[in-house]
């Protein structure tokens, strides 16, 4: 069904739907305008109707996926394991790592007993007589087959488990707590839940590779949104503070409400903070510059600090508002810095730029993980010490107080992006996808001795020792 056929109330599900998802700006305002059109003044319905007709480029096709990707389950394994062992039914979720590594467990039982966590194929097997001692009656085949479809099973609720708690997190940096929201709160605030839909639509975005910096994702639109849930006596800002915790929306929480942010911001900040540490030890990282170099997982660890900057502002911020920054005297962890790709480090440079501030005082502080597990000592002073050593204000910049609001920010619509890479259109985007434009690999397809025509890449993009026009 498009969006024009939809309903009031069908929009306002699929507005709950794309909190988990990662739709366009544009096609969330189409939504919006489903949801609220009726109730919008006309210079409102302008406003909204101008992003959402965006919608329409391109007959509403992008090349660009419209969900963050999804953890594959078990259930290839689970089928396998059952039709070897022949069991009627393995009592199992597929898609939940301990449901797994339960099974995994039962199963090595099966084996004689073998311990879950050691199911090395050399070391760990039973040979003849030890099979024979403890009644498994299987030819060294059948056992050799049940052994690897254990270990297996139990390697795949392993990595399920990861997968899921790095898109858990991805949608944390994105969106911070929106993903949860339950859908009844959801559906009974239509004001509420068009702003939540439609600001973390905008933070979903894709990075672009260019100087300039993000646009601010609270636009116009998401400003109009607001300023409605604002004129309402009965909004739900609970369920807005969990996408949008900044000081105007903190101060009409309740201080239980406040009280509980405080405790979910703080244990994801821990969170993440172990995952950051566990990849900092595993990686040669430059501490001074941040910038990648060959061997490092910046995927990873740019997810993994976009979820701890975003839980960190947020605890800062919920701190502020429950009148208690006071404690950041005490124990003031700091930000984490992002990976930056060499050759956007390059352009910087060859224009006259540098590293962030940011980076600088990074680099003068101790590592977060440390500080927040009390291997370390940082306080608020040496936080404004660091700061002023790189000419970084500590308050407006987010080190020690909540982070500045940035002025109203400007729609424009969505680009067709390859690795960063703005381009004309969608069928370009997928041509030059394909061929692995842009990734730092070699170009495919025959692409690498073909004339692209000059208009399809529209960024602008750094000559010497940078990415080239392919």
């Amino acid at each position: 069904m498009s969006i024009a056929e939809m309903s009031a109330e069908e929009a306002l599900v699929a507005l709950h739907g794309s909190l988990d998802e990662r739709r366009r700006p544009e096609e969330v305002a189409h939504l919006v305008l489903r949801v609220v059109g009726g109730q919008l003044g006309l210079r409102e319905r302008m406003t909204v109707g101008r992003v959402a007709r965006a919608a329409a480029r391109w007959n509403g096709w992008s090349s660009m996926s419209t969900d963050f990707a999804r953890p594959v389950g078990a259930a290839r394994q689970v089928d396998a394991a059952v039709r070897l062992f022949e069991l009627r039914d393995g009592g199992v979720d597929p898609d939940d790592p301990a449901s797994l590594l339960d099974f995994s467990a039962r199963l090595s039982e099966s084996l004689g007993a073998v311990d879950p966590v050691r199911l090395d194929f050399l070391r760990d097997r039973l040979n003849r007589e030890a099979r024979a001692a403890v009644g498994i009656e299987l030819s060294k085949r059948q056992y050799n087959r049940r052994f690897r479809v254990t270990q297996r099973l139990s390697a795949k609720a392993d990595r399920l488990g990861v997968e899921q708690t790095k898109r858990q997190l991805t949608m944390v940096a994105r969106a911070g707590f929106a993903a949860s929201i339950d859908r009844s709160a959801f559906l009974a605030d239509p004001w509420a839940a068009c702003f939540v839909a439609y600001l973390t639509a905008k933070r979903k975005l894709r990075r672009e590779f260019t100087l300039a910096g993000r646009d601010n994702p609270y636009d116009d639109v998401a400003d109009l949104l607001f300023k409605r849930c604002a004129a309402e006596p009965a909004t739900d800002w609970w369920m807005i503070a969990q996408a949008y915790p900044t000081p105007s929306v903190l101060a009409r929480l309740t201080d239980a409400q406040r009280g509980e942010l405080l405790g979910r911001w703080w244990s994801t900040m821990r969170q993440v903070a172990a995952l950051l540490k566990r990849v900092w030890s595993a990686s040669e990282f430059d501490q001074a510059t941040m910038v990648v170099r060959r061997g490092n997982d910046s995927s990873t660890w740019n997810l993994l600090c976009g979820a701890y900057n975003t839980a960190r502002a947020a605890w800062i911020a919920t701190l502020d508002a429950a009148g208690s920054l006071a404690l950041l005297d005490a124990s003031c962890p700091g930000k984490s810095m992002m990976l930056i790709a060499a050759d956007l480090a390059a352009w910087h440079r060859s224009t006259g730029g540098g590293l962030h501030p940011d980076v600088g005082v990074w680099a003068r502080l101790p590592l977060p993980w440390d500080v927040l597990d009390g291997t370390a000592a940082c306080t608020r002073g040496d936080v404004e010490a660091a700061c002023a050593d790189s000419g970084v204000d500590p308050v407006t910049s987010g080190w020690s107080g909540p982070r500045a609001q940035g002025a109203v920010g400007t729609f424009r619509p969505t680009p067709e992006l390859v690795h960063g890479v703005s381009i004309a259109d969608p069928a370009w985007a997928s041509i030059l996808r394909a061929a692995g434009a842009f990734s730092g690999r070699k170009i495919k397809g025959g692409l690498e001795s073909s004339l692209v025509p000059a208009d399809v890449v529209v960024s602008d993009l750094p000559e010497p020792g940078g990415h080239s026009r392919p």
